[in-house]
C-alpha cells in the first residue's frame, strides 16, 4: 500500500439523506411492531422477532454507519464502523456508474452476482469524487459500462 492515497472521500447514507432516513426509520418501527404483533403476541416465540429484527437491520448496517474509502496505487480501502476491507484492483475486471455510486464487479461483464462478489463505493452526498474516482477506476480497471 502506498503511503498517499490517491482519492479518498466518506459516505454516510443516514445523514446525507434525511428525508429518506425518516421514512425508513418510520418503516422499521412499524416492522418492528408488526413483528412483535405477530411472532410474540399470536405465535407467542420471541426468536423470531428477534431473528427477523436481527437480520433486517443487519442487512441495512452499511446506511446507518459512515463509511470511509480510500483508493491507492494498487488497491482499495474501505472503513466500515470497525470493519477495514482491502481490495486490490486485479481482483475486479469491470465497472459501472449508477446514481448513487460505482460497481467493481469480479466479472469482465456486469453480472447479477456483482451484489455478492463485487464491490460497492457509494458516492458522497455532493459527488465532488465521482470524476477522479471513474478516471482512476478507468485507469486501473479499464472497463466500464
Amino acid at each position: 500500500m502506498s503511503p498517499e492515497p490517491l482519492l479518498t472521500w466518506r459516505s454516510w447514507p443516514f445523514a446525507e439523506r434525511p428525508k429518506a432516513s425518516v421514512l425508513l426509520c418510520a418503516f422499521l418501527i412499524f416492522l418492528a411492531w408488526f413483528l412483535w404483533n405477530v411472532a410474540v403476541v399470536q405465535w407467542r416465540q420471541p426468536w423470531f422477532y428477534f431473528l427477523g429484527m436481527l437480520l433486517v437491520l443487519g442487512s441495512l448496517l452499511p446506511y446507518f454507519i459512515p463509511t470511509t474509502y480510500y483508493l491507492y496505487e494498487y488497491e482499495i480501502v474501505i472503513y466500515y464502523l470497525f470493519l477495514k476491507i482491502t481490495r486490490r484492483y486485479s481482483d475486479f475486471g469491470c465497472f459501472y456508474c449508477d446514481k448513487r455510486g460505482v460497481m467493481l464487479s469480479t466479472f469482465k461483464l456486469p453480472r447479477r452476482l456483482d451484489a455478492y462478489r463485487g464491490q460497492s463505493l457509494r458516492f458522497s452526498r455532493t459527488q465532488a469524487e465521482k470524476a477522479q474516482l471513474l478516471e482512476i477506476l478507468g485507469r486501473k480497471i479499464g472497463k466500464q459500462y
